[in-house]
């Protein structure tokens, strides 16, 4: 039998809905990873044991017939996992179908405090980061000093592997080398901890996955964050740190790319950014206070508004161009369900969309109205009200060989229309 593995990533600047999807395909998967990014995204779900927003355990936890693995693509915080870990278990969710890729690399406070002494140093080039220490993470990965999460189960290594790096970070900035986080001490506590509670599902996961491709088991891949901030296709300088695309995910997994099987790309009805750059649908306007207030567009992690604007289509299709998406998932329908007319933005009118940050800017999106559809209930494509239906049509359409698969309609579990 034939493995399946379904990547899903999100298609616009993250906060997509992307937790209903996978929450959704986790039910009917055996093995779930979460393949990068660290807990400066989040995912929301929803179910029949209440909300949860989850920063790094992937959302197949709540499967207890499923694995879930933090894959070795992440930025793991050993602090926040061991809170997360506890808030799951204090509701009682089983979170002992988890393990931990070695290979991850660890975020640390120290990270923290670098990434908001960055981003404050940046003047009028702010990036807009989550200030959560997950760039400086990739940094030190990058420059061969990070810490893989395998150092967990030895705390006297991670010490001194801890204390030479925090020893170049003091050199690097005097001005941060009386912090208390740039002390190796500091972490003592915190591996002691991780230690005991993370000991025995640190593991290599490599042959797991590998019998699973084998044997033909179904995987999820879970992406965070959204494709246009991806590190190397997305809005550069004003992107994540990692590779939020179906590429990435796949290296961050381990998963060869033969074996993938559906690409499943997640939009939100209309757009929403975090933070800093270009966004040619982005309303300013009561309209847009509105609909931020209709779809509660506030930060999972960090609790901050996010911009907001109409649908782009061309942004869209640029991120199917670099995912090659074969399933398409609308979320949010509902969200726009108070609003008597709509706006979708076609094309610009000064030039296609730009992965330079600095050209998307110039940008000024043509608009197409369309007709509201007002407050509904609909359990199938069919009884969505018509001017729903040929929005979504429409959107479908922009990607010519991806199907419209998934429209969300609501919060809860059940409101999602699978085609």
């Amino acid at each position: 039998m034939k493995p399946r593995v379904t990547a899903v990533v999100g298609g616009q600047w993250g906060d997509e809905g992307k937790g209903k999807i996978v929450d959704y395909l986790a039910t009917d998967s055996d093995i779930v990873i979460r393949a990068q990014g660290g807990d400066n995204a989040g995912h929301t779900i929803r179910n029949e044991q209440g909300k949860f927003a989850l920063h790094l355990i992937p959302a197949g936890i709540f499967n207890p017939d499923s694995l879930n693995i933090i894959g070795a693509g992440t930025a793991l915080n050993p602090k926040t996992l061991l809170e997360e870990l506890a808030s799951l278990e204090e509701r009682n969710v089983d979170t002992k179908n988890l393990l931990i890729d070695p290979k991850a690399h660890l975020a640390f406070d120290y990270h923290r405090v670098l990434d908001g002494f960055q981003e404050d140093a940046r003047g009028d080039y702010k990036i807009g980061t989550t200030k959560r220490g997950i760039g400086p993470t990739y940094m030190d990965k990058a420059e061969r000093i990070g810490l893989p999460a395998r150092l967990l189960l030895n705390p006297d290594e991670a010490i001194k592997k801890i204390e030479f790096v925090l020893e170049r970070k003091r050199r690097a900035f005097p001005s941060l080398a009386d912090k208390d986080e740039l002390q190796a001490d500091y972490y003592r506590d915190l591996l002691e901890q991780a230690k005991n509670r993370l000991q025995d599902i640190i593991k290599p996961v490599n042959s797991i996955i590998h019998d699973g491709l084998v044997n033909g088991k179904s995987f999820l891949i879970e992406g965070a964050h959204g494709a246009l901030l991806d590190i190397d296709h997305g809005t550069y300088p004003r992107v994540t740190s990692s590779n939020s695309t179906v590429g990435g995910l796949l290296v961050g997994s381990g998963i060869p790319p033969r074996y993938l099987t559906k690409a499943v790309g997640v939009f939100k009805a209309y757009q929403s950014r975090v933070g800093e750059g270009g966004m040619p649908t982005e309303l300013t306007d009561t309209l847009g206070d509105k609909l931020r207030e209709a779809g509660q567009e506030y930060g999972t992690t960090t609790g901050r508004p996010r911009r907001v604007g109409w649908f782009d289509l061309p942004a869209a299709q640029y991120a199917h161009q670099i995912n090659g998406f074969t399933d398409i998932a609308i979320t949010r329908v509902d969200t726009l369900s108070d609003f008597d007319e709509l706006k979708l933005g076609i094309s610009y009118e000064n030039g296609e969309f730009s992965p330079d940050d600095a050209e998307l800017l110039k940008r000024k999106a043509i608009f197409e109205n369309y007709e509201g559809w007002g407050e509904f209930k609909a359990t199938s494509f069919e009884e969505l009200p018509e001017s729903a239906q040929k929005y979504c049509r429409t959107i479908e359409a922009a990607f010519a060989d991806a199907k419209l698969t998934f429209v969300g309609t609501g919060q809860s579990r059940e409101a999602l229309i699978v085609l």
